[in-house]
């Protein structure tokens, strides 16, 4: 194999070669190697796509000359001449990355035609109809994707003469009819390019190439690799493929195959096709498509060939496999096979079936399935022909997954009023703070105008299981008139809207949503995941009801109790602001003195609901003024309420404001002020866990996370309170009780001094959230302003606080688990940001050694995939 060799023919590659010719590439030369029925070609690398971006959008003269060299060995493999006007040589070019990427790059048929060719094709095929239809078809490609005019405005030509001629089905058009249609298209090249259609068939290949080059930048393929972690370095592959045609009449045909059900998984080949057609008539619904059984009956012969193939495929890759194949004048010939794209239903099932069949292990199954899938299993959907037959009318960001249906409300208060009449409802907002918490779980999903992926609402909606979409800014949302706009319609209170969390897809009307049913394969599965991980999964909850449904989802614990969403309850937050209004230390502990019952009777729950599970209580983490009202009659109820002026409060809200709230007076911060704060929630913690234990048994060991801590001393001052309440606590009860002192790393400074903070922290947790924001030095509720711009000029691929940044943020953490185990081997290494649900993230935690993952209970079963997959991939 030569360094410097970009091209490579079907027969000099093979399935090894797939970062080089790209998995369509790869499989094409595998099938050709297992002597099964290919047009054969040739493929342009990976590499040579790489080269004309270095080459600023050119492709280098010696690659051109490899292309003509490798085009003349097919021309000697099918006889037939580029070009020529006796027997043409046809090719498709196609597009074809290392991960499959359906329907995103572009894709060319019938290249090397032109008006001379054309006609020395009708000759040879005595089908002057079979070479003109070729002809417009290839016109009309070359145009749309190699020179950027609008497909539509051929597909309105086509139209208008069926129309003018009564025909029903393209197929209805005569030769003659293509002949003018034809020279229609040509006149509208012309007009539209102000050039003539290009009539040399090596200029033709040589811009096809670079148009599929061009398309991996595309914007559609640039979303794609970004939702499914596909690095753009890597590139994509051109497929150059002899044409065979199954529009050459009724012996001829196409079609797209399965050999098993991508929906259910459903063993059996699945797939449709369609006589007289090319391979984009099938997937283009113009014509109906026939089952695939019904071929046996059309022609047994070629039925039984293409069963036998099907099946050495599904045997030889050991997965599903997703094929065209066409039929050429009775003649059969497969175009490409790939492992198939399938719902997560039809993934686990086909994975624990090919283990039953032996074709599989249960490491290899685990692969098999993608983690991210497993999202949709645990949330409602639409009803599949609701949503055929609905259209969108606004598109935000797909925060949260599942599908919710509801009449629109603008306030949390709102929600909480309907949802306890029995309405469902969705709320609509500019954007939620921790106040809307209550409307929040009173909600089926929740709709805001601002805010990204790491936003409140969707921070906090995945952490309940609850569907949103963030980020719809084509809504306009007027809270105070209560109205919602969106190109020119208006919707109240009064109107249905249904959202799709795994979309984006927001529409204006009652959609029907239903609940998955979870199999018997999805608990088979997720048994080989947790006997194969050694990364363990706890998850991110505040109440009981959220850490019962961690456990029912696997989680082996908690990694992230927030107790500040514990304040926020309508029967906590009067005596919250009274401990923030306090003139003194006497007051404010007698205002905590109210909050404790409470808090102590969450842990309570949440102690039981775990079962003797570990649990990380992080201790109050936000600035002050959040818990503070804004609204001029919500501020002067409150001052009523405590017997203060008007003007008192507002003072004590305007000195709490701060300019920068995420770097300002909060975490540790809080309790160096206030100790009185640590006091009452080591009380809390401590006091919930010794009933527990009494009551119910559960020997509970309280994991006590200090927030936001930069600097040893600041822990430590800390820390003295938790251990000397704690002691105190235990002391009154006369119980001994063994609980642990950690910190979140999430400060820069605390991942630099990891090995003086591991002197007293016998545990960390890495809050990527505040890690990420405080290293790239940009807010994560704004950064989604930018972020798009950044994806188009290539600076970024992924948004850094979905994905986790493992250059930068990476290293911090790497330091911090060298540096922490240096001085405390056994230390305990967790991670509690969003990205301890993301697969790739995972990985990463996986490879950096730390003991456990934690993410919102939702995403806690793709936790465990994922940290199994981390596992087999990282042997």
């Amino acid at each position: 194999m030569r360094k410097d060799q970009y091209v490579y023919l079907f027969s000099e590659g093979n399935a090894s070669m797939r970062n080089l010719l790209g998995g369509k590439g790869a499989n094409l030369a595998e099938m050709t190697n297992l002597g099964i029925p290919v047009p054969q070609g040739f493929t342009v690398t990976t590499e040579a796509c790489n080269k004309y971006y270095e080459d600023g959008k050119k492709i280098d003269d010696s690659i051109i000359e490899e292309i003509y060299t490798k085009l003349g060995k097919l021309e000697e493999i099918s006889g037939k001449k580029f070009g020529s006007l006796e027997n043409p040589l046809l090719v498709s070019v196609r597009s074809g990355a290392r991960a499959s990427m359906p329907g995103m790059m572009d894709t060319i048929l019938n290249l090397g035609l032109n008006d001379d060719s054309v006609e020395a094709m009708a000759n040879l095929t005595n089908n002057p109809r079979f070479a003109y239809d070729s002809y417009r078809r290839f016109i009309q490609m070359f145009a749309d994707v190699v020179m950027g005019v609008e497909k539509r405005l051929f597909e309105n030509l086509l139209d208008e003469m069926k129309e003018e001629k009564g025909y029903k089905f393209d197929t209805d058009l005569t030769a003659e009819d293509l002949k003018v249609l034809v020279g229609e298209f040509k006149d509208l090249y012309k007009k539209e390019k102000g050039e003539e259609f290009p009539n040399n068939p090596k200029d033709q290949l040589i811009e096809a190439v670079k148009a599929v080059f061009r398309s991996w930048n595309n914007p559609r393929a640039i979303v794609y690799r970004r939702l499914n972690d596909i690095p753009g370095e890597w590139g994509t592959a051109v497929n150059i493929q002899e044409m065979v045609f199954g529009n050459k009449g009724e012996t001829s045909g196409t079609g797209v195959a399965f050999s098993r059900n991508p929906a259910t998984g459903e063993t059996g080949i699945y797939g449709e096709y369609l006589m007289n057609a090319q391979g984009e008539d099938v997937v283009a619904g113009i014509r109906t498509p026939m089952p695939i059984s019904q071929l046996e009956e059309q022609n047994k012969e070629i039925y039984d060939q293409f069963m036998d193939i099907v099946n050495r495929l599904e045997k030889h890759y050991r997965d599903m496999q997703d094929m065209e194949f066409t039929i050429e004048d009775g003649k059969l010939y497969f175009l490409q096979t790939r492992n198939g794209k399938r719902t997560a239903q039809a993934a686990l099932k086909i994975a624990v079936d090919l283990v039953e069949e032996g074709m599989l292990s249960k490491e290899e199954a685990i692969l098999k399935v993608e983690a991210k899938q497993l999202d949709t299993l645990l949330h409602p959907n639409f009803d599949t022909a609701s949503v055929k037959e609905a259209t969108p009318i606004a598109t935000g960001l797909p925060a949260s997954p599942g599908a919710a249906c509801g009449k629109i409300v603008f306030t949390a208060e709102d929600a909480k009023v309907r949802h306890e009449n029995g309405e469902k409802v969705v709320l609509v907002r500019l954007e939620t703070s921790p106040e809307d918490i209550e409307g929040m779980i009173a909600s089926e999903g929740i709709l805001t105008v601002r805010g990204g992926m790491t936003s409140h609402a969707a921070v906090v909606a995945r952490g309940m299981g609850t569907c949103c979409v963030a980020g719809c800014g084509e809504l306009k949302v007027d809270e105070e008139g209560k109205t919602v706009t969106v190109n020119g319609r208006v919707l109240t209170e009064n109107d249905y809207i249904s959202i799709d969390g795994s979309t984006g897809k927001v529409y204006g009307e009652a959609l029907k949503t239903v609940t998955p049913e979870i199999s018997g394969h999805f608990a088979t599965f997720m048994g080989w995941a947790d006997e194969i991980r050694t990364l363990k999964v706890r998850a991110n909850t505040d109440t009981p009801r959220d850490a019962k449904q961690a456990v029912d989802f696997g989680a082996e614990g908690i990694g992230l109790c927030r107790t500040e969403h514990m304040f926020f309850a309508e029967d906590r937050i009067a005596a919250v602001r009274e401990m923030i209004l306090a003139k003194d230390v006497e007051q404010r502990k007698k205002a905590l003195a109210k909050i404790l019952p409470m808090q102590r009777e969450d842990f309570v729950g949440i102690y039981e609901a775990l079962e003797g599970r570990a649990a990380t209580i992080r201790f109050l983490d936000p600035p002050l003024h959040e818990f503070l009202p804004t609204d001029p009659k919500d501020i002067e109820a409150l001052a009523k309420e405590m017997n203060l002026e008007v003007e008192e409060v507002n003072n004590t809200i305007a000195n709490l404001h701060e300019f920068n709230p995420m770097m300002g007076h909060r975490g540790c911060r809080l309790s160096v002020s206030y100790p009185e704060i640590a006091e009452m929630q080591t009380r809390a913690v401590i006091e919930a866990a010794i009933e527990v234990k009494q009551n119910k048994g559960f020997d509970v060991v309280p994991e006590i996370m200090i927030p936001l801590v930069g600097e040893i001393k600041e822990l430590k001052y800390v820390k003295d309170i938790v251990c000397n309440t704690a002691k105190e606590v235990m002391e009154e009860k006369g119980v001994e009780l063994e609980f642990k002192v950690g910190t979140m790393i999430e400060i820069p400074r605390a991942a630099l001094t990891a090995d003086l903070i591991a002197k007293e922290a016998e545990f960390f947790s890495f809050g990527t959230n505040d890690l990420t924001q405080m290293t790239f030095g940009f807010s994560r509720d704004d950064a989604g302003k930018f972020l798009n711009d950044y994806y188009e000029k290539a600076i970024y691929e992924q948004d850094p606080f979905a994905k986790l940044d493992q250059t930068g943020v990476g290293s911090l953490m790497e330091i911090a688990v060298q540096r922490g185990r240096k001085t405390r081997e056994d230390i305990k290494l967790g991670i509690c940001g969003e990205h301890g649900g993301d697969p790739s993230s995972i990985e990463f935690c996986h490879k950096l050694g730390l003991n456990y993952v934690s993410c919102s209970p939702f995403r806690v079963p793709v936790a465990r995939l994922a940290a199994a997959q981390a596992k087999v991939n990282n042997k």
